[in-house]
């Protein structure tokens, strides 16, 4: 008996940065939807962060058009097939005019603000930690990273800081000599990545804005990989760094979702709600608050630098102290490993295991109470049970 495929189109964000904020429910689904079949649409930077989805059926690239005419071509697009479900994050309701079983659309909700991440999670109601940022990426992307990132002869093979310096508008662009003058402290020979080396990236236009850095970086002591490669190659790239420091950017969820510890400089944007998400993650700012900024510069306009308030002692500071605590981690829980391994040694053979689970999804609202259920049956059901829709 065949199973039958549960057809998923998800609409996600048109920045880099949001669209990485979501990601955790794509992997959700994906784990948890028998025969999961995602459409996924997202703007044209963002769309290149899910060509490696399991189950992808077809990335939809979403350009706006005047009079929102984005929004008809996309619903022409989908109209024929009936969904199992909609996850429409852009609150675009458009699925409220395609066939589906279940769907979920985004809302602006009241109140003080909350992370980009928890407000994904609520669109499908979920109880307890939302599911965290990840990205998919294929052995030859991760591959292809590694072979950039190996060191010359002679090279240092230390440490790797990672510096973000870019970001979509200059009011959150942190002086460039200022990362260079932190990537010399934390590379130096007092610092926690003594003898490392310092890896550059960026957009296409970025390379100009970079010299700086490389300059002030000494021959075969840096990786630059601005403008080089794409959105998962930069992923696969981070997954080998040991620390990332970088402006509030596409990039830094990028950073954090790789999992490495990761500084994220904010001034003229909100941290409650886009702070890097993570155990081993830092938002640090200066002695000005969002409400300050907003205070001078009420239309946050493009044109004025509003980074300059934060000192280098204080991203160093913060960086040391993350790189402190990780590194206290992986001491307790190599000590916990080897408690557990002694444990192990005494167990009773054949004991039962308790494999790990996901967290179970509970009080969902009332019209997607029953997907994950409903998509087990539906799968299950034979070719003849098809809608041939």
């Amino acid at each position: 008996m065949t199973q039958r495929a549960f057809p998923i189109l998800f609409i996600t964000a048109t920045r880099i940065g949001d669209a990485v904020l979501s990601s955790g429910l794509i992997r959700m689904l994906a784990d948890q939807v028998p025969n999961a079949r995602f459409t996924i649409v997202a703007g044209p930077l963002a769309a290149p962060l899910f060509a490696h989805v399991p189950g992808l059926d077809r990335v939809i690239v979403m350009e706006k058009s005047k009079g929102k005419g984005h929004w008809f071509k996309l619903w022409n697009q989908v109209r024929h097939k009936k969904w199992g479900l909609i996850v429409d994050l852009r609150g675009s309701g458009t699925a409220l005019f395609l066939r589906r079983d279940k769907r979920a659309i985004w809302k602006k909700s009241l109140g003080e603000p909350v992370h980009k991440v928890i407000d994904a999670a609520r669109v499908l109601k979920l109880e307890g930690d939302p599911p965290p940022p990840h990205l998919y990426i294929t052995p030859e992307v991760q591959a292809l990273a590694d072979q950039m990132l190996s060191p010359r002869a002679g090279d240092p093979t230390g440490p790797l800081l990672a510096v973000g310096p870019a970001a979509n508008w200059v009011g959150k662009i942190w002086p460039i000599e200022r990362f260079a003058q932190t990537a010399q402290q934390l590379l130096g020979p007092q610092g926690p990545l003594a003898g490392g080396r310092l890896l550059i990236m960026g957009g296409p236009g970025d390379s100009r804005m970079v010299e700086e850095l490389r300059m002030a970086s000494a021959r075969g002591r840096y990786v630059d990989l601005t403008g080089k490669v794409d959105l998962l190659t930069a992923y696969a790239a981070l997954k080998r760094a040991d620390l990332f420091i970088g402006n509030d950017s596409g990039l830094m969820h990028i950073a954090a979702a790789a999992g490495i510890p990761t500084i994220g400089l904010f001034g003229p944007s909100d941290e409650r709600r886009y702070a890097p998400w993570g155990v081993n993650t830092r938002a640090v700012r200066g002695p000005r608050s969002l409400d300050q900024f907003l205070a001078v510069d009420p239309d946050l306009s493009q044109a004025i630098r509003h980074m300059s308030d934060l000192p280098v002692a204080t991203v160093v500071r913060a960086a040391k102290a993350l790189m402190a605590q990780v590194k206290a981690g992986a001491l307790a829980e190599a000590q916990a490993a080897l408690v557990e391994g002694d444990a192990e040694e005494l167990a009773v053979e054949d004991a039962a295991v308790t494999p790990e689970l996901y967290p179970v999804v509970e009080d969902v609202a009332p019209e997607l109470d029953t997907v994950l259920d409903e998509a087990s049956a539906l799968s299950a059901h034979s070719d003849e049970s098809r809608d041939p829709s």
